[in-house]
């Protein structure tokens, strides 16, 4: 079974997973979010990390896509020092930069692809939804009552 872990500072992805629950619900007994709140330290965050393990029931077959807000960033490294030391890191791929829509394309994908293709197809996805929205001026409006 794959499963969907994303690590940021504050609380964004909280936030990300209560937005993928409107999109897959379905899937979201297999998404995870663990964040760094603001006034916490990093020993805390590992604490809540070592809590977070101890309490889930992973097999020895089962993968992970770990999505975190900023490569390098304490929440990340914090994780992966603890997913490390428990032997889960061979299994997973991780990814930086996470927004919604990589979060999405990883939920609802998570059961139809290898992680490694999950893992390209979650950053295509997530670079493609990145653009500066063009405000339609009130000249365009005109051209289609010709």
């Amino acid at each position: 079974m794959k499963y969907l872990i994303m690590v940021s500072h504050g609380r964004f992805a909280e936030g990300v997973k209560t937005s993928l629950e409107m999109f897959a619900g379905d899937a979201n007994d297999r998404v995870f979010a663990l964040c760094l709140h603001n006034g916490k330290s990093a020993d805390d965050f590992k604490k809540d990390v070592e809590d977070f393990l101890d309490k889930q029931n992973f097999k020895d077959d089962d993968e992970f896509i770990v999505l975190a807000d900023i490569i390098g960033g304490s929440p990340l490294t914090t994780f992966l020092n603890v997913f490390s030391a428990r032997g889960y890191l061979d299994r997973a791929v991780v990814l930086g930069g996470m927004n919604f829509t990589m979060a999405l394309t990883a939920t609802v994908s998570m059961d139809a692809m290898d992680k490694e293709s999950l893992a390209k197809t979650a950053l295509s996805e997530a670079s493609a939804a990145i653009s500066q929205y063009q405000v339609p001026s009130a000249s365009d409006d005109d051209d289609d009552d010709i």
